[in-house]
């Protein structure tokens, strides 16, 4: 008798490539490793520089000291507790699907990329769907390896392999999707960042320039703030850039996906509000809670592991072309096709029915696109002669 499957925790049984800790209470990207270095790059210089203040205060005006310590003590610990609260959160996972959803012929789609497989010729997803956003039609694709069609705004990370909300890229010092539900901690990381490697630059040189004598012959004896001026200086320019430009996404409603990929500057972008509107949805928008209970209790079943739909088991899947489809046209308002709300009618129906056999023509076949045909005809025909009940065996064969 097969034993019936046990319960694991959601973390436990995951299907992306990401990484928890504290019993799936923090979740990471597979690149994790690269927090380290990070954090190496930052509270080394930023606690050498405070250490050194410490050194020097009686020896030197406390008044003058005090205030530069502590200041470099708090921007350096925020710098660090703003890198991890990145890190370690979900930055906006969307759910995915165990099966593809049914097709839906009342939703316009763009039948000429329909996904199509040959084991069950009669299934035919459109791979696009069309919305409506601020009066613009976008086009939101199908994920053939989470299939879903993705919200607006959304693409999968093939690092962490995974569909995210808002997606705006995969930072490798970070080890993690930056997207949604992360955003708003990496940009006060990369600030805090930029404002402590001007800090130290800065005061490393007060400190040069404090002391007596030649300011040549004061920094061959003074060579830990030389270090820390030189490293700072070449550190500014890529984070301090790299702030810049995510202000500048800011300001005008792009992710850095959206950026080098659709080039709003030649189509009108239809989540740009104004400046002012845009800083106020990045300052004061409300994040939303994860779609996900890490520690909930599921079943693990063959299922939780199956691969990616486009994995071509029967030499019948067509390969997939590539295209922008997100950016869309202006709505016309005289048009006589109804566009699908994207809450309403973003189509998942079908999800966990059970698999139904089909007859037709005398032939049998089968809704679930996983089934292939495998030893179970050879025993159907066997069957069939002695008129006993077929026995059908569902999955991939042991043979």
């Amino acid at each position: 008798m097969a034993s019936l499957p046990q319960p694991k925790r959601l973390y436990q049984a995951w299907k992306g490539r990401n990484k928890f800790l504290c019993g799936g209470r923090l979740i990471f990207g597979p690149d994790v490793a690269s927090l380290f270095l990070s954090t190496l790059l930052i509270g080394v210089p930023g606690f050498t520089f405070c250490i050194k203040m410490l050194v020097k205060i009686k020896s030197d005006d406390p008044h003058f000291k005090y205030p530069v310590l502590f200041t470099g003590l708090i921007l350096t610990f925020l710098d660090l507790a703003f890198l991890y609260m990145t890190s370690g959160r979900d930055p906006g996972i969307v759910p995915r699907n165990t099966q593809p959803p049914e097709s839906d012929d009342g939703l316009d789609g763009t039948s000429s990329l329909e996904w199509i497989n040959d084991a069950t010729p009669e299934l035919k997803i459109p791979r696009t769907k069309d919305v409506l956003i601020n009066g613009y039609i976008i086009k939101v694709k199908y994920c053939d390896t989470c299939m879903i069609y993705r919200p607006p705004r959304a693409s999968h990370c093939s690092i962490c392999n995974n569909c995210v909300q808002k997606f705006d890229h995969h930072c490798p010092w970070v080890g993690q999707c930056i997207a949604l539900r992360n955003y708003r901690f990496f940009i006060l990381f990369i600030s805090l960042s930029t404002t402590l490697c001007i800090y130290v630059f800065v005061f490393s040189w007060i400190n040069l320039i404090r002391q007596e004598g030649n300011l040549w012959r004061v920094m061959s004896y003074d060579i830990i703030s030389v270090i820390l001026i030189v490293y700072c200086f070449i550190a500014v320019w890529f984070v301090g850039g790299l702030t810049v430009f995510h202000f500048y996404l800011i300001c005008t409603n792009q992710t850095t996906y959206e950026n080098f990929r659709y080039r709003y500057d030649k189509n009108k972008n239809p989540y740009n509000k104004g400046i002012l509107k845009n800083f106020i949805e990045f300052g004061f928008g409300k994040i939303p809670p994860s779609m996900f209970n890490f520690r909930e209790w599921v079943v693990a079943d063959d299922d939780i592991f199956m691969p990616s739909i486009t994995r071509d088991f029967s030499g019948g899947t067509v390969s997939l072309q590539k295209s922008d489809v997100e950016v869309g046209s202006q709505f016309n308002k005289d048009g006589d096709v109804p566009v699908p709300h994207i809450l309403k009618n973003l189509d998942y129906s079908g999800i966990g029915e059970d698999t139904q056999k089909k007859e037709g023509n005398g032939n049998n076949a089968f809704d679930d696109p996983f089934f292939f045909p495998d030893d179970s005809e050879i025993r159907y025909e066997a069957d069939s002669r002695f008129n006993q009940e077929p026995r059908y065996s569902h999955g991939i064969s042991n043979a």
